[in-house]
Formats: structure tokens, sequence, C-alpha cells
């Protein structure tokens, strides 16, 4: 597949008086080395069909990785059809995708940043249409389907009512995620992050609000972690040592006997004693309709610090890190250890190359673009 001639190691560098910041100093887990602390945030573009990636993948994904940040991650991406948000989601449990993935792999790593993926299961929150098209619920027999849930507790009112999953049905989604795990690694992704945030899936065992159980995965905050940690193993089962782990986590519901800061930090223990996971991505909120949010500039970065403070493991932080001195405070003061950028990397593709000119730090910019840098 033809590639950017110019871009990764052989990009030349343009050379400004330097300064040293945070923001673009190369980080390393295990035996992958990031050039800079910038991810992209898993974004989902319900813009597939049958599951497989296309040219809009390429192009979003590809765009971003030109445009300079360390971390390039997909969107959410869906472990079984069944596991889908919408019937347009992106998928990876057959080989089509697995290839189809690869292409874009390729061309994400040939810019010089390291390519990620979310591999994800919508849980309760599946089978419904797509943001522009209202998200509300597809009804079973009209091309919708029947989710798997902890509990048999829909999202919302309206919503199909889930399935409360059986020890046969917890055993197939986690190899599910195996699954998925290995064809990422045959794909040539270096990060997998395994969600467990925004009212999906894992995030449904987590919280009291959803998983009433009275079995051993239902209860105490130990029992609720239970199916997570399987599903981590899992992972690791299909993915390298060398390779790092991520997990995103929701670290508040924002409701009253929701999940709490507390328990996310002891979820964060657990996942830092198995020795198999390498940074908690610390998001917030999705689980349940009534929760209230008041978002401003880094509103979320207090979750991530308190995480990476009590867990004593790394973290990234997401939420209106908009500005690259906001980005630069967050990690100089060891708040965090990865800016992770959603909205603001889908209107400013390139913002990664202009808060490298803001700070004084160096950054590889693609040769087709050299000119822009030094005008």
């Amino acid at each position: 597949m033809a590639v950017n001639p110019g871009a990764g190691e052989d990009a030349r560098r343009v050379q400004r008086p330097l300064s040293d910041p945070f923001l673009f100093r190369p980080i390393t887990w295990r035996g992958v080395t990031a050039k800079n602390r910038i991810m992209l945030s898993p974004l989902c573009e319900y813009s597939s069909t049958d599951g497989m990636p296309n040219d809009w993948h390429m192009v979003h994904l590809g765009a971003r990785a030109i445009g300079g940040a360390g971390i390039i991650c997909t969107e959410a991406t869906h472990i079984s059809p069944e596991g889908r948000i919408t019937p347009n989601c992106l998928g990876l449990w057959n080989e089509a995708q697995r290839d189809g993935l690869a292409r874009i792999v390729e061309f994400i790593a040939a810019q010089g940043a390291v390519p990620a993926i979310q591999l994800a299961h919508a849980g309760r929150k599946a089978s419904v249409r797509r943001p522009w098209e209202g998200s509300g619920p597809i009804p079973i027999g009209e091309g919708g389907w029947e989710p798997l849930a902890p509990s048999a507790l829909p999202f919302a009112a309206g919503n199909n009512i889930p399935r409360a999953m059986d020890r046969q049905d917890m055993a197939r989604v986690a190899g599910e995620f195996a699954r998925a795990a290995k064809f990422s690694r045959e794909a040539g992704f270096q990060i997998i992050e395994l969600h467990a945030g925004h009212g999906y899936l894992l995030h449904e065992w987590l919280s009291p609000l959803s998983n009433t159980r009275d079995d051993e995965y239902g209860g105490s905050i130990e029992n609720r972690t239970r199916y997570l940690l399987e599903c981590v193993a899992a992972v690791r089962s299909e993915w390298p040592a060398e390779l790092p782990l991520f997990v995103r986590l929701s670290c508040v519901d924002w409701v009253d006997g929701g999940l709490t800061t507390e328990d996310a930090i002891a979820i964060s223990r657990a996942l830092a004693a198995t020795g198999e996971v390498d940074l908690i991505d610390c998001t917030t909120g999705g689980l349940d309709p009534r929760q209230k949010i008041r978002p401003s500039p880094g509103y979320q970065v207090p979750f991530a610090e308190a995480v990476k403070r009590g867990a004593g493991i790394a973290t990234g932080a997401v939420g209106m890190i908009n500005t690259p001195d906001l980005a630069e405070e967050i990690l100089a003061n060891g708040r965090a250890d990865l800016i992770i950028m959603g909205r603001k990397l889908m209107a400013e593709p390139h913002w990664p190359l202009a808060a490298a000119r803001a700070l004084g730090a160096q950054a590889a910019w693609p040769v087709q673009y050299e000119r822009a840098a030094l005008s």
C-alpha cells in the first residue's frame, strides 16, 4: 500500500528556539513509545456497514496522524454484532474487518504515530439509531436485537429490555474480547484500550445502578469488578506482554447511588494489581440519563489525578482540554500522564503541530506541509 514517504522517522524536524514541554516528551509503556503525550480519543463515527472500516475511517484517523498526535485510537470497535451501539458501528469480529483495519494501521504508523484500538461492547445501550437519526431504540423485529447486560434493566424508558447475562453469555463475551484482541494484534495495533465507561457493558457491571445481581458478580465493589478483571485476562491471553493495555473507566456516574471517585480508585487498584493494565483513561458518566454534569475546561482532570495518586497507576486526562497551556499544566504538575483529546482534534486535526509551536517544542511536520510550518 502506498504511504506517506516523508512522514514518520524520515520526516525532517523544523528547528526553533526550544523549551522542553512535558506535552512533547516521549512516553513509553512496555515495548511501545509514543512521540508525545497527545492521544486521539475514541470517537464514534457511526459510518460502517457490517462493521467494516472504509475510506471515512482512513481519512478521519489518517488526518489526525498527519496532524501530529502521538497515539491515534480508533472509535469504539465492537467485538460482536450484538455488541454494537448502532447497526453502523465499527466492528472487529472477523478477518475482513481485521484486514480493512490493517490498511489504516499501516498508514498511521507510517506517520510516526502509535496505532491504538478501543474494544467495546455496548451492553444495554445497544440496538439504537445513529445520533443524526435520533438515537432512538430500534425495536426487535425491525432491525434491532436483544441487548445484553448484567441485569435486566433498560438504559432508559422505551429502550429494549436487555437479557441478564448468564455464565454462558459471560464466557462467550469474554471470548469475543479475546478474539478481537487477537485480530487487533494481527492488524498491527500497538495499544488496546478496553472500554469500561460511558454506560456500556463493562461499565454496567461496575455500577450498582445497573448491576443488581445477587451472585458473586454483584453487591460489593470487589464483586462488581470481577467480570472486568476476567475480560482483562481474556484480552491478555491474546495480547502480547510487550504491548500496553489501557482501560477507559467512568470514574463517577453523576447520579446518587452510582459510582464514586472512591469506587474508581478501588477498581483501578484492582486493575493495577493484575500487572496487566498500564493506564486508566479517566472519563465520567454515560450510565444513566438522570446524570447531571456541568462541563468546563478540564472538568474531568481531578478524577485522573485522584486515580493516579490513589491507585498508583498511570492515567489519561480527558474533557475540554483545549489549550496547550492547560495540557501542559496537567502533565507538569503530575495530575495525569497522557492528554486524550476528542472534540478539539475533530475541529482542528493539526492541533498538536500548533501546540508544539505555541510551547516552543520540536514537531516533525510531514515534508509536504513544511512550508506551512515555516510560514
